[in-house]
């Protein structure tokens, strides 16, 4: 219900918004005068910016087909699907407040009949530079993550994030964060957040996030960049998903919502289980490490991500997991991509006719130890885990709004298999894939 009174809302306004500007002959206000922008979205402000709106939003369309280890019997499956279709109300409030809500109507990362609350927060600017935050927003961990989805160069963010979705990705709950963008070079925030996750007296799991990065290079074309994360949440006395898992990159193995390989769809888990019981863990730790290089139309990235699962009895053992990406990037047609302190932003094509073209290349690994698998199964065999994926793409930004993508993974496991296997089904007559291919196609509207 909440979704089709929410669309119903954004269409009538909307609707509202075109058709004063169609037929209104004269407006008058009664205060400050009314500026009015229509490029990216509907924005509307006041000429002394003490109050604004703008009314924006991001449709991804993906289609990706795939094989061997993405799939549980190894045979090819495809998923055609929306990734992401958000519509985005944000603005300015007695100048020193701001408001975010980002709603997602794509079901990709909510189910069948409910999209979700991307972000609901409001945000206090008046001890500049310092901004308090709260409200539903992702916690801030990573460098990949602080960039919008919109301008992330590969279509799915890097393998590692995949074991600390706890960490820095969507849950219910509300936080509260502090951040700031200080001296020209530096950026801070630290958050506790209040998940949707219950102890056995039925508190909610409490989390902490902080992140800082120094940037003493931090224009488009011209960037160094480095920063440390770390996250933490107490699960002692908890039953909770403890798993360390992975869609190796590719999001139609399983949408959560949206149209993707059913059944056959393969999510490796690594480590960790579904159902931890309350008393078998205490805390759940991950840190990370960025670095960031851009010079001209070249850049280069990467993080370091590590994540332990702290046993709190003597039947479990710790969970431990690391992992790490490196890409590199170079825009074929001379523009480079935009910097804001902390985080990547767009590439704005220089020539309209041609857009911009930008090719990739990215090289994940996650690796993780779980001592508490003593006998092999079908799928996981016993000593640590490895993924890694190779992922070769190609962008083009036909404009500000639209962009285009093609990009090719190959991912490669070690003591982790899809499920086919011998006839008489025995871990040690193994025979599942540890090898496959995908690739994936996106169309993205901005406006």
């Amino acid at each position: 219900m909440i979704r089709k009174h929410f669309a119903g809302f954004a269409a009538s306004a909307l609707a509202l918004a075109v058709t004063a500007q169609a037929f209104a002959g004269t407006v008058t206000t009664d205060g400050a005068d009314i500026v009015v922008k229509t490029k990216g979205g509907l924005e509307v402000a006041t000429a002394d910016k003490e109050f604004s709106f703008k009314l924006g939003g991001r449709i991804q369309a993906d289609y990706s087909q795939f094989d061997g280890v993405y799939t549980k019997n190894g045979d090819t499956a495809d998923a055609a699907y929306f990734r992401r279709a958000f519509l985005e109300l944000s603005g300015v409030l007695y100048t020193d407040w701001a408001y975010t809500i980002n709603y997602d109507f794509s079901h990709n990362t909510g189910d069948t009949d409910n999209g979700y609350f991307d972000e609901a927060s409001l945000a206090y600017n008046g001890f500049k530079p310092v901004s308090i935050k709260v409200g539903r927003f992702d916690p801030d961990f990573g460098l990949e993550k602080a960039t919008s989805s919109k301008w992330v160069t590969a279509p799915e963010r890097n393998v590692a994030y995949d074991m600390i979705d706890w960490a820095n990705g969507h849950q219910n709950g509300l936080g509260l964060q502090v951040s700031s963008t200080f001296a020209d070079s530096f950026y801070a925030s630290a958050g506790i957040f209040s998940k949707d996750t219950d102890d056995t007296d039925g508190d909610s799991i409490k989390q902490a996030n902080g992140r800082f990065v120094f940037a003493p290079m931090h224009e488009a074309g011209s960037v160094v960049h480095f920063g440390v994360n770390v996250a933490s949440r107490d699960v002692s006395d908890t039953a909770f998903d403890s798993r360390y898992r992975t869609r190796m990159g590719m999001r139609g193995v399983e949408t959560l919502g949206g149209n993707d390989a059913g059944t056959n769809g393969n999510r490796p888990v690594l480590g960790g289980s579904s159902a931890s019981p309350a008393g078998s863990y205490d805390r759940d730790d991950a840190v990370g490490l960025e670095a960031a290089f851009a010079f001209g139309p070249a850049s280069l990235q990467g993080e370091y991500i590590a994540r332990k699962t702290r046993a709190d009895s003597s039947a479990f053992e710790d969970v431990e997991g690391r992992g790490f990406y490196a890409q590199a990037a170079y825009t074929l047609t001379g523009e480079s991509r935009g910097y804001k302190v902390g985080k990547f932003d767009a590439i704005k094509p220089a020539n309209k006719s041609i857009g911009a073209w930008e090719l990739f290349y990215r090289y994940d690994s996650l690796t993780v130890e779980d001592d508490n698998i003593t006998t092999a199964s079908l799928t996981r065999d016993v000593g640590d885990a490895e993924v890694k994926v190779h992922n070769l793409g190609v962008n083009w930004y036909a404009n500000e709004a639209v962009k285009i993508s093609a990009t090719y993974l190959k991912a490669k496991t070690d003591n982790v298999t899809n499920a086919t296997a011998a006839s008489n089904g025995t871990p040690a007559q193994r025979t599942g894939d540890d090898s496959g291919d995908g690739f994936v196609v996106r169309a993205q509207y901005v406006f």
